[in-house]
């Protein structure tokens, strides 16, 4: 009878360590699982942060062409002035 009542003691007790290993287990668990969902939500800000900033570049690209071609415009502009006088004072020395 002793031995029954042994073996059911050893039973027990690693019963209840399973138990507390599952409790442990189930406690780190919540812990990752809270974790995982924190960072899917700063992922996702931060997906959303690089669509605004590709979006920002794109708009900063296109008013930077816009100016490219005024800058091109001007200057051209400024040339043909440039050579209209050129031409002015050839003439006056061709007289």
């Amino acid at each position: 009878m002793g031995d029954v009542a042994t073996l059911v003691s050893g039973i027990e007790y690693k019963v209840r360590k399973l138990m507390e290993q599952h409790g442990a287990l189930q406690e780190e668990y919540n812990r990752l699982s809270n974790e995982l969902t924190e960072l899917k939500r700063i992922n996702t800000d931060q997906k959303q942060t690089i669509i605004q900033l590709e979006e920002k570049i794109n708009v900063l690209k296109l008013a930077g062409n816009k100016d490219a071609d005024a800058e091109s415009i001007t200057m051209k502009a400024k040339i043909s002035e440039l050579l209209r006088e050129i031409d002015k004072c050839i003439g006056l020395l061709n007289t």
